[in-house]
Order: structure tokens, then C-alpha cells, then sequence
């Protein structure tokens, strides 16, 4: 058996892969087993943020796998205490929560946000707010958390005490907020599952009234648009937020599965001693190399992000077959004329990978890729949209 046969025979089935096995890479460029190169810009779903094999990134990684590879969490560990300290320091935070994934980062700010609520306002104070379109993870709390149906339908009964709001209807929210005891509302600055939508500074600005109005916490899920995506190096600087517990992921690790949940100082010392916990969360070689991540995203760094979303933007605006564009730095949607899942294999015969959003195509290459790399991609990708 090849390994496509091998992958259907004994994977699971929950992944609509294309036909591609990827064998080796550097930077954002991929090579297949049909030994053709292609121009990544998926990179692993928001995760290779500095491309394929970044030597920076694998000798932080070797380092510490030379030292120790794991220990638990009954014990002390550099890599870890100074990756906490580099995210306060960088986000204004407290403490850090390390988890193994974007999920369990926002499983942890769940439990923050209810314990918090418990013993600050009353345990019937156990809602969270969270909006239409939103996607906050596969397991059962996160999914109940997630404002899609179609994410719900087959795992019923769900865990209750989520509630939902419409983008736009800051009547909506208030509604919830003063209707129902509420303990949080938790966010997505750039809705990647709803379709790559932006909430907005309007609506930014709601929730930070509602929040502040009927004393609640504010919960930024940074697990796709946060660690530089943006422009920024988390997505809520772009509203002007401040938000009391940031969850991410993805990007954070370089490659390596890493989730945290970063604490405000209203909420530092919720957890305590046997309040939560994680085997592999906070693992000193994911960590080792997270540092070697978040130290390289810098001002430069994001406003090369910054330049590289413009240049995606103005090409592809008005672009024949492209009906819109939109999104925030570097997670980036467009809508093709075409079904997107055609789209995305055509783009794939033509030499580009690129991920669907719905009805869009998704567009999250490396944070540094080459320009001239971008540019042959962009237009092979108007190239799709015009065949």
C-alpha cells in the first residue's frame, strides 16, 4: 500500500485531505512525494509562522531535547518560567496557564472565567457570551462554546451555559448580559471558521461597554490571529482592548503543540494548587521553542505583515472571479466565484496550498514569507479565480 492507502485504511476519517503527501519543506515552500515544490500558504493551519524547518526555531528545540525532553509539572523548568515572563511582559499579563492546544487553552479560560464568577458574584453567575460564527475547538465544552449549529448537531447533549450574540446587535449583547447571569464574554477579533470576518471597532467597543456595564470578563481567543498575524502581536491591540484572559495557540509553538491561557491580574490567583493541571501542558521543548518564536516577532517583523496583507489585498480586490476579500493582516479570506473546495485544488494543481472557510479560501501563509514567493502565489491564485 502507498501511504494514501495506508492513511484510509487505518486513520480515522476525519479530515477531507487533498491529494498531496508532503515530504519535505523549507520555509514556504513544500515539496510533495510527486516531487513537484509548492508555495505554502496555509502553513499548517496558522502554526509554521516562520516557514518549514526555521533553523532558529530547530536549534532552540535540539537544545533543550539535548538537555531534558519532558517533565512534569510537579517540578521547575526554565524554558517555561521564562516563556510565561516573556508573554506578561509583552501582553501586560500576570500569570500564564500552559495548556497542549487552542481548545484546552480556551477549556482553562472557561473554568477561570466560572470560578471567578462563583466566587465573586455567586455560582449561578456561569453564562458566557459568545458570538454567531465564532469556533472555539472540538471538545465538548468548546464546541458547545463554538456559535455553529453545524458543529452541534451529532454530540448532543452539550454542556450548557453558552449563550450567543450577532455580531452587530450590541442590543443583543446587552440583552444577554443583563438577562441572564453572566461571568464572561469570549471572542474572536477575526472569525476564521465564520467565514474570516473582522468583528469590527464598533463592535469591539460594545462588548467592552457591556463588559465593563454589567462586570464581566472580557476573553480574547487569539489561538489562530494571535503570536504576529494580525500586524499586531495580538489581535485585540488592533481594537484597543484589554482583555482580562487571552487564550492561544497554534503559531505560539512553532510546530511544536503548545496552548496557553494568559491571566490579568483580576483573574492572576483564580487558579490554585489542584484547580487545574495538564501532563504535557507547558512541555520545555515546545516552550524552548515558543521563545525562540515570540522573540523573533518584533516591529519589523509585523510591519512586513503588515505590507505583505496589503499587497494580498490590493491584488485580489476586484480581481476577476474574486467576489470579496477580507480579514486582518495575515489571515486573510476571499470568496471566489467558483465552490471553494474546487478552487482549493485547482490552486494545488497549479502549484499553491491554500485552506477553505466556508464558502472562502483562507489565506495564512508564513509570517515572513519571501515577497516574490507571494507574488507568483497571489497571481496563480487570480489566475484560478479568472479560469
Amino acid at each position: 500500500m502507498d501511504v494514501f492507502e495506508r492513511d484510509r485504511r487505518y486513520v480515522a476519517h476525519t479530515y477531507n485531505r487533498f491529494p498531496l503527501e508532503i515530504v519535505s519543506g523549507k520555509g514556504s515552500l513544500v515539496r510533495g512525494g510527486d516531487g513537484r515544490a509548492y508555495i505554502d500558504l496555509g502553513s499548517g493551519i496558522a502554526v509554521n509562522i516562520f516557514g518549514l524547518c526555521d533553523e532558529a526555531w530547530k536549534a532552540a528545540v535540539t537544545e533543550q531535547l539535548d538537555r531534558f525532553q519532558h517533565c512534569s509539572n510537579l517540578y521547575y523548568a526554565a524554558p517555561v518560567a521564562n516563556l510565561a515572563r516573556l508573554l506578561c511582559e509583552r501582553t501586560g499579563m500576570e500569570r500564564v496557564f500552559f495548556a497542549n492546544s487552542g481548545a484546552e487553552a480556551n477549556e482553562c479560560a472557561i473554568k477561570v472565567a466560572r470560578k471567578w464568577a462563583a466566587e465573586k458574584k455567586g455560582a449561578e453567575f456561569c453564562n458566557i457570551i459568545t458570538l454567531q460564527k465564532s469556533f472555539h475547538g472540538r471538545t465538548l465544552a468548546t464546541l458547545a462554546a463554538t456559535g455553529q449549529e453545524v458543529f452541534h448537531k451529532d454530540y448532543q447533549p452539550l454542556p450548557g451555559g453558552f449563550l450567543y450574540a450577532e455580531v452587530g446587535d450590541a442590543a443583543g449583547l446587552e440583552s444577554l448580559a443583563r438577562d441572564y447571569p453572566c461571568a464572561a464574554i469570549l471572542f474572536e477579533c477575526v472569525q476564521g471558521e465564520g467565514g474570516v470576518m473582522p468583528i469590527g471597532q464598533a463592535w469591539a467597543d460594545a462588548m467592552r461597554e457591556v463588559a465593563e456595564k454589567y462586570d464581566l470578563l472580557l476573553i480574547a481567543d487569539e489561538v489562530q490571529i494571535g503570536n504576529g498575524r494580525s500586524g499586531h502581536l495580538y489581535g485585540y491591540m488592533e481594537y484597543g482592548l484589554q482583555p482580562d484572559v487571552v487564550t492561544t495557540a497554534k503559531g505560539l509553538g512553532g510546530g511544536l503543540p503548545l496552548g496557553a491561557a494568559i491571566l490579568s491580574g483580576r483573574v492572576a490567583d483564580v487558579l490554585q494548587p489542584g484547580s487545574h493541571g495538564s501532563t504535557f501542558g507547558g512541555n520545555p521543548t515546545c516552550c524552548a521553542g515558543a521563545i525562540s518564536i515570540l522573540n523573533r516577532i518584533d516591529d519589523d517583523l509585523l510591519r512586513g505583515v503588515r505590507e505583505r496583507s496589503d499587497y494580498i489585498v490590493r491584488e485580489l480586490t476586484g480581481a476577476k472571479g474574486i467576489k470579496n476579500v477580507s480579514g486582518m493582516g495575515l489571515m486573510l479570506g476571499f470568496e471566489p466565484e467558483k465552490p471553494a473546495r474546487e478552487f482549493a485544488e485547482l490552486a494545488l494543481s497549479k502549484g499553491v496550498l491554500v485552506t477553505t472557510a466556508k464558502q472562502k479560501i483562507r489565506l495564512l501563509p508564513a509570517l515572513n514569507i519571501p515577497m516574490d514567493l507571494l507574488e507568483k502565489a497571489v497571481q496563480i491564485l487570480k489566475v484560478c479565480a479568472a479560469e
